[in-house]
């Protein structure tokens, strides 16, 4: 397959809100959690192996409540299967990259024990002319034929990151990824809204406004802000008025507070510590509490080794009263530029609906 830059196309084709279809809060019932076992060098400029401890780690920590799959490039199984062990289900893959939020399908129910995936076009966050051939453009594709299961082929560029639902309807994003014109060039919020209607199954976006500083994804609302459950949400709160993130992050609380989801209700809004900054040369790494993943029974989340990962840690355990919380060092994999939540994607418990 030739790696050129994908453009979408506005076609009529058939949604999966017309077959009764909408994608699930994270925290409902799982039957797996994908991964992909690094595999790109220059993502992680400092060697290979830590990052892959950290993959690791995260693996076998979920794997204690449910499957875990993990596509890994067929060079590289023995690496993978040193590493995590019985922990994981090894499935061989032509893998470019190892974000699996952003490249695998989203995973979406028909409320009757039915699962189906969407395919979005995947351009690696807009960076196209920066990572040509090295993209996961056929991943979500190789998935859901692995899994035989009902595709639907999306007809423009969204990443798993960008978005987050709370299961009744709401979807919360950012202005800076969806209107960024090397994704999708002349698309307003009003069609995206439509377009999440027709694909999700949620008839009310929450927009906030820009993503962390530095962030490589150009905004992702995953490392911003979550739901945690219906009408409730958390945010990254910076509260030091000279550091980069205070002014994004102070906009999307006063956005959440002046919004409602699509149950008419307001929002509880709990605002999750910012870690002290940390920088590679230039670059300062994406640190965020909120990038962490809900699995069966447990939340697996980031520590930094930071005064921070304590306060972090108690309020995600008041937030999630019923689950595990497992805290994991994750320095090294942020280093990369992304976390917990960017390198799982959870796959939703049911039956998968046949391909059409």
């Amino acid at each position: 397959m030739a790696n050129k830059p994908v453009t979408p196309i506005r076609i009529p084709v058939r949604a999966p809100s017309c077959d009764g279809l909408y994608m699930p809060a994270e925290w409902e019932e799982h039957e797996a959690t994908w991964m992909i076992w690094p595999c790109k060098p220059s993502a992680w400029p400092f060697g290979m192996g830590k990052p892959r401890k950290v993959y690791a780690e995260v693996a076998k920590a979920i794997s204690r409540f449910e499957k875990v799959y993990m596509m890994v490039h067929p060079e590289l199984i023995e690496d993978a299967k040193s590493h995590c062990g019985d922990a994981v289900t090894i499935v061989p893959m032509d893998t470019r990259d190892s974000w699996s939020r952003d490249s695998a399908p989203t995973f979406l129910v028909d409320g009757k024990g039915g699962v189906a995936g969407v395919d979005w076009i995947f351009n690696d966050w807009g960076h196209i002319e920066r990572f040509e051939g090295g993209y996961d453009e056929a991943m979500a594709l190789n998935v859901l034929e692995h899994l035989q299961m009902c595709r639907y082929a999306a007809p423009f560029i969204i990443e798993g990151g960008g978005i987050h639902t709370d299961g009744e309807g709401t979807v919360m994003t950012t202005e800076q990824v969806q209107l960024d014109l090397r994704r999708n060039a002349g698309f307003s919020k009003s069609d995206f809204e439509d377009l999440f209607a027709a694909y999700l199954g949620t008839p009310k976006t929450i927009w906030l406004g820009n993503g962390l500083e530095d962030d490589e994804t150009n905004g992702h609302v995953d490392i911003l802000s979550c739901f945690a459950r219906p009408g409730t949400v958390l945010v990254h709160d910076c509260t030091d008025p000279d550091n980069g993130n205070y002014a994004v992050t102070q906009d999307a609380i006063k956005r959440l507070e002046a919004t409602t989801d699509a149950k008419g209700r307001s929002l509880e809004i709990i605002r999750m510590p910012e870690p002290a900054p940390k920088y590679i040369d230039d670059w300062r790494m994406d640190l965020s509490y909120i990038n962490f993943y809900i699995c069966n029974g447990a939340i697996i989340m980031s520590s930094f080794d930071d005064p921070m990962d304590e306060v972090a840690y108690k309020r995600m355990s008041d937030v999630f009263p019923d689950r595990e919380i497992i805290q994991i060092p994750s320095l090294d994999l942020f280093a990369g530029g992304g976390g917990i939540h960017c390198i799982t994607q959870q796959q939703p418990k049911g039956t998968p609906l046949p391909v059409f």
